[in-house]
């Protein structure tokens, strides 16, 4: 079908179905305030920086929301070069957190962020409890900042993050103390590399996450056999792109099924076709990473797959989309 176009009668007025098209997400159902999206596409953390040198290519203001780069309470230089190695598929990372401290992002980043339209998320990082709670507290009543994303997953330092993301204790214990030091809706963000992600999934639940985001990267390495060393600086790093997606998927749709707050899917995520996979299989909202690299439009080029799609199957909500696989 070239266009479906459905027509009904409302305020004596006929509406086809571009109008009555709905890409509105809640993330944050259970918080008092809510944490609406205009649409489900959103961009990883650490993709498009803080968003702002992106914002001279493309149109952001269009995106569903924009998770700004890793957030520590201090500056951090980041680990040694090199720190991207492409691989089958993929890209294996190891930026180390590098960031400007949540000071300067309050100073410098949140008074443009609070001019624009779409929704700023900030990926909050540490290596103690007492640091997670610190950047959360300094967020607190910063105009500009919708949310936060809680990184209690990444692989690419040597302390804290990863740690906290794979013991079901001390997830708990990290989500607990930031909900308790922040009135902004707060998005845990899961790593692949467990047992059981289930288990960690409903711990933070209880604890109080308002949202889930999974996946982060999986751990890997690449050895450079002429040079008889690890390409990376850091030796190991976090594999993203096409190569962790049928994971991503599978973890996905184990977590959206066993929780009762919204999933956001992550992970090889470069079209429109996998952006709907993700949502069919309990996302709410999916976030565009590696991709970007290539393609800075590959955001836009999604939202637009994902209303024809609906547009051609004449489903005029995205959240008859949801779980539905």
């Amino acid at each position: 079908m070239s266009q479906i176009c459905l027509k009904q009668r409302h305020n004596d007025k006929v509406l086809d179905m571009e109008d009555l098209l709905s890409l509105r997400v809640q993330l944050a159902p259970r918080h008092p305030e809510g944490l609406t999206l205009p649409n489900p596409v959103m961009i990883a953390s650490g993709m498009l920086g803080y968003g702002i040198e992106y914002s001279e290519l493309i149109d952001i203001q269009k995106l569903g929301a924009i998770v700004c780069k890793g957030t520590t309470l201090m500056p951090r230089a980041g680990s040694p070069q090199p720190r991207l190695v492409e691989t089958a598929s993929g890209l294996l990372n190891s930026v180390g957190l590098e960031n400007i401290g949540v000071n300067a992002l309050i100073r410098d980043k949140a008074p443009i962020w609070a001019k624009w339209q779409v929704p700023v998320i900030v990926n909050v990082a540490g290596e103690s409890i007492d640091e997670y709670v610190g950047v959360a507290k300094e967020l607190e009543c910063v105009s500009g900042i919708s949310g936060i994303e809680l990184n209690i997953s990444c692989p690419n330092i040597s302390t804290g993050g990863i740690e906290f993301g794979v013991d079901p204790e001390l997830a708990t214990k990290v989500t607990s103390a930031v909900k308790a030091a922040t009135s902004l809706p707060v998005i845990v963000k899961l790593s692949p590399n467990v047992t059981d992600i289930k288990e960690i999934a409903l711990e933070v639940e209880k604890a109080g996450a308002d949202a889930i985001s999974l996946i982060n990267t999986m751990r890997g390495m690449v050895i450079d056999i002429n040079g008889e060393r690890p390409r990376l600086g850091r030796i190991i790093g976090g594999l993203s792109g096409p190569a962790i997606k049928p994971i991503a998927l599978y973890m996905v749709y184990e977590v959206a099924r066993n929780v009762h707050i919204p999933v956001v899917g992550c992970g090889g995520i470069a079209c429109a076709e996998d952006a709907l996979g993700f949502i069919m299989c309990g996302a709410s909202a999916v976030q565009v990473g590696t991709a970007n690299l290539t393609n800075p439009h590959v955001g836009l080029n999604i939202l637009e797959g994902i209303e024809h799609f609906m547009r051609d199957r004449g489903i005029r909500d995205l959240i008859d989309l949801i779980g539905i696989a």
